[in-house]
C-alpha cells in the first residue's frame, strides 16, 4: 500500500467534510480529505461567515433532528475550545401559506407545538414593536423561537480543521477528485494529483456531487445555484435583531423571492448585519468552481425592502458577495444522504451526503456519514435522504 492509502477518504474539506473525517479518526481510523481548492475557500456551500440556527421545520423529523444534533455542537465547541452557535432567537414572519426552500409558518409552528418547543405567536404590530422592522402589512403574523441563532461558519471550519490536524487526518489541498471507484475490496479515488485507495469513501462535495457520480450512473438530483447577499450597517450601536426570515410575495416588495437576515455578527465585531433575497439564480451551464458576480437585481431588492421595513440599518448594502449552493430538485426531499444506491456495484462502500440547508447539521452529518462509512448504519439516518 502506498502512504496515501487511509482506511476512509473524504471527498471535499468543507465543513461538513472535516466533521465526517474527525468522526472517523477519532473512532481510530486513518483518513484522508481530498479538498478540491484550499480548507477555508468562499467557493462553495460553506462560504461566508454565518448560518442561521433553527429548530422549526414544516417536517416534524427535521426539528427532531435539529434537537438531536445541539448536543453534538455542545460537544464540538468544548473540543474546540470555542462558541460556534450564538443563540441570538430566530423570528419567522410573513404570509402564512407561502411556501418556500425553508418550508411554511404555520406548519412549522405546528411542528414546534407538537414537539413542545417554546415559541410565541406575533402579530405584524407586534414585531414591529418588538424587533424594530416597520410598516410591516396588517395580515403578516410570525413566530419567535428564543434557541434559533446564528453560527460561526469561518469558527467552525477553523475548529473542525484543528482537531482534524490534532486526531492525525491528512489533507491534501489543491488536489481535485477525478473518479470514485467502488470494487469488492474497496475504493479507488483518481485525482488530478495521483491515486489513492480506501476500504470506504465519503463524499463531501456540495454543488460538485455530481461530477462524480454521473459516471457510475446516479447522478443526483441537484439544483445549483449563486446566492447574493450583502451587509447593512446600524444606524445606531444599540440596534440588534434575531435571525429572521420574511415569507414574502412579489406584492410585498420581494420580486425575487422571501428575504432573510441576521443580527450583528457576534465574532467579529464590525457592527454590521447581513441580508439577502432568497432567490435561487442558476449556475446553468457555467463552471460552478468559477466564482460568479453578485445579482444586481437581487441586492437592489434587498436594498429596497430594508429601506421600507428596517429603518434602523442604513439602506446602502456593502460587502456584497455570492455563495454556490445545492437544493434537491424535489421539494419534498431536504438533502441527500446515504450509500450509493444498490444498482451500483459494490456502492455500499461509498456514502454521499450533498444538497439542502445542511450547515445546522454539521456535527450531525459528520457523525452520520462515519457511521455509514465504518458501519454501514447509523441510529440518525433517516431514510427519507437516502439516494434514490
Amino acid at each position: 500500500m502506498s502512504s496515501n492509502d487511509a482506511d476512509v477518504i473524504v471527498v471535499g474539506g468543507g465543513a461538513i467534510g472535516l466533521a465526517s473525517a474527525w468522526e472517523v479518526a477519532r473512532r481510530g481510523h486513518s483518513v484522508l480529505v481530498l479538498e478540491r481548492f484550499g480548507t477555508g475557500h468562499d467557493r462553495a456551500s460553506s462560504a461566508g461567515l454565518e448560518r442561521q440556527w433553527r429548530i422549526q421545520y414544516s417536517e416534524e423529523r427535521w426539528s427532531r433532528l435539529a434537537l438531536e444534533t445541539v448536543p453534538l455542537w455542545h460537544a464540538l465547541e468544548s473540543a474546540a475550545g470555542l462558541r460556534l452557535v450564538h443563540r441570538t432567537g430566530s423570528l419567522w414572519f410573513g404570509r402564512a401559506g407561502v411556501a418556500t426552500s425553508e418550508g411554511e409558518l404555520r406548519a412549522a409552528g405546528a411542528v414546534l407545538e407538537r414537539l413542545g418547543v417554546p415559541y410565541e405567536w406575533l402579530s405584524a404590530p407586534e414585531i414591529e414593536a418588538r424587533f424594530g422592522f416597520a410598516r410591516l402589512p396588517a395580515d403578516h403574523e410570525g413566530f419567535y423561537q428564543r434557541d434559533g441563532g446564528v453560527i460561526d461558519v469561518k469558527g467552525t471550519v477553523g475548529a473542525l480543521s484543528r482537531l482534524c490536524s490534532l486526531a492525525g487526518v491528512r489533507v491534501r489541498e489543491n488536489e481535485r477528485v477525478r473518479a470514485v471507484e467502488p470494487d469488492g475490496e474497496g475504493v479507488t479515488v483518481r485525482t488530478d494529483r495521483g491515486v489513492h485507495r480506501a476500504g470506504a469513501v465519503v463524499v463531501n462535495a456540495g454543488a460538485f456531487t455530481d461530477e462524480l457520480l454521473a459516471p457510475l450512473g446516479c447522478a443526483l438530483d441537484l439544483r445549483v445555484f449563486r446566492m447574493s447577499s450583502a451587509y447593512f450597517a446600524r444606524r445606531s450601536d444599540g440596534m440588534d435583531l434575531p435571525t429572521w426570515y420574511a415569507f414574502l410575495e412579489p406584492e410585498d416588495g420581494a420580486a425575487n423571492g422571501s428575504l432573510y437576515g441576521f443580527g450583528h455578527n457576534p465574532w467579529t465585531g464590525s457592527g454590521l448585519v447581513r441580508a439577502a433575497s432568497d432567490a435561487e439564480r442558476p449556475v446553468g451551464d457555467a463552471d460552478p468552481s468559477v466564482p460568479g458576480l453578485p445579482h444586481g437585481g437581487d441586492l437592489a431588492t434587498t436594498a429596497a425592502w430594508v429601506r421600507e421595513h428596517l429603518p434602523g440599518l442604513v439602506p446602502r448594502g456593502v460587502r456584497a458577495s455570492t455563495c454556490l449552493a445545492a437544493l434537491p430538485a424535489d421539494p419534498g426531499r431536504q438533502f441527500h444522504l446515504g450509500a450509493l444506491p444498490a444498482t451500483v456495484p459494490h456502492g455500499e462502500r461509498v456514502v454521499v451526503q450533498s444538497a439542502g440547508w445542511a450547515f445546522k447539521f454539521v456535527p450531525m452529518f459528520g457523525r452520520i456519514c462515519a457511521d455509514l462509512a465504518l458501519d454501514g448504519h447509523s441510529a440518525h439516518h433517516d431514510p427519507a435522504s437516502a439516494l434514490a
